[in-house]
């Protein structure tokens, strides 16, 4: 029996995790998920490419590790895969929680964990008609949400969004106006409107890696990736923020563990990275030296970005792999990454338990930041995870 990895395309995480898996002599078969074809009749199945029938590879699998990049992909691939009886990493029940921020917050507030707080309005702020009219729903839904929420500051987001995308800001009436008003149906935001409390998180939030295997309890990483920075109030590295690996607080690391749990479904194995930050509220402290660190690590964390940029990752991985560790390295040997760091980790030890949960994801990149900040190789939980299945069968 062996372990199966799935994806649309071979990006760094990909390259990472067939590297991860040559080194520790596991082979891995590939599954492609994009231009193929898998056909069901009464006769059984078949997966086939224009030139190549992947049917016979994916029975001889047992477990299969699901990189599709897009969700709704990822979600149809875990529930095919698991109708062919295989045992996906994450599985469709992780996926479909993880998929929705709502559903992942729901799951969240059902366990107890602190969240921010959260609305849900079940309309479109516009609904179109028959005759080319449309129905205006943009007040009502501005003043249901200020009336849950308040008058300062909210946040918009998609329910089933990624990378900050279309995630906005109001701090005044008109502005949340203009969101409901430019807010679309899309599939990362199929109805209504998911909105949340503004929370001053300072200038980080946190991604934290809770994994377990089958037969064992959940473990918290005790390193979590700080994304930081004063570019926008959403600290997303896709905006251009910086990343710092920071020790965990033990109560921070339990809250993840249950997270972890909450979002899992029940599931046997699985690796899933959780979105928190730290309500401060009006305890803020002076911006001012943190912003002038973070100035002075902006050239080195630049020449990083660049050599993660560099188009011989897919032509020659290991080296531009080499590239990049001697650049995130040289970033990581600053004096004042060591000042940063331990800004983060003495403003967590003194707020842990202020700590809010918002997103789970199944499908975390890992290669390019969170390895290189964290010294989590994700690819390393992921095949345990496999493996562990495996074992159990005999």
């Amino acid at each position: 029996m062996s372990i199966g990895i799935l994806y649309e395309r071979s990006e760094a995480d990909e390259l990472g995790i067939k590297h991860t898996a040559e080194e520790l002599g596991i082979n891995l078969t590939y599954i492609p998920f994009r231009k193929i074809a898998v056909r069901l009749d009464k006769g059984g199945y078949s997966v086939r490419s224009k030139g190549k029938n992947y049917s016979k590879a994916i029975e001889d699998i047992k477990v299969v590790l699901n990189r599709a990049q897009s969700k709704n992909r990822r979600l149809i691939a875990a529930e095919l895969l698991e109708t062919l009886d295989k045992y996906v990493v994450n599985p469709a029940i992780m996926e479909y929680i993880c998929f929705s921020k709502l559903r992942t917050m729901l799951h969240f507030w059902r366990e107890g964990i602190r969240t921010p707080e959260t609305i849900y309005i079940p309309c479109d702020s516009h609904e179109p008609l028959a005759g080319g009219r449309e129905i205006h729903n943009e007040e009502e839904i501005a003043e249901l949400t200020q009336q849950e929420l308040g008058n300062a500051g909210i946040v918009v987001k998609p329910d089933a969004g990624t990378h900050g995308k279309n995630v906005r800001l109001a701090h005044a009436r008109e502005e949340l106006l203009t969101i409901l008003e430019e807010t679309e149906p899309s599939i990362i935001n199929p109805i209504g409107v998911l909105a949340q409390r503004y929370i001053q998180k300072w200038f980080y939030d946190l991604r934290i890696i809770v994994a377990k295997e089958k037969g064992k309890q959940p473990n918290c990483f005790p390193t979590a990736l700080a994304r930081a920075g004063f570019k926008d109030f959403r600290t997303n590295t896709f905006l251009g923020n910086m990343v710092f690996g920071v020790d965990l607080p033990a109560y921070i690391r339990n809250v993840a563990v249950k997270c972890g749990k909450a979002v899992s479904g029940g599931s046997e194995a699985w690796v899933t990275a959780l979105d928190g930050m730290i309500d401060f509220g009006e305890e803020i402290q002076d911006d001012g030296y943190v912003k002038s660190e973070l100035e002075k690590l902006e050239p080195s964390f630049a020449a990083f970005k660049r050599a993660k940029g560099a188009e011989s990752k897919r032509r020659d991985f290991i080296s531009w792999n080499n590239n990049l560790e001697r650049a995130f390295q040289n970033y990581k040997d600053q004096e004042v990454y060591s000042n940063v760091k331990e800004i983060i980790e003495g403003s967590m030890d003194n707020n842990q338990r202020k700590i809010l949960f918002h997103e789970a994801n199944a499908c975390p990149e890992f290669w390019e930041q969170t390895r290189l900040a964290t010294g989590i190789n994700l690819a390393i939980p992921l095949l345990k995870c496999a493996q562990s299945i495996i074992e159990s069968s005999h």
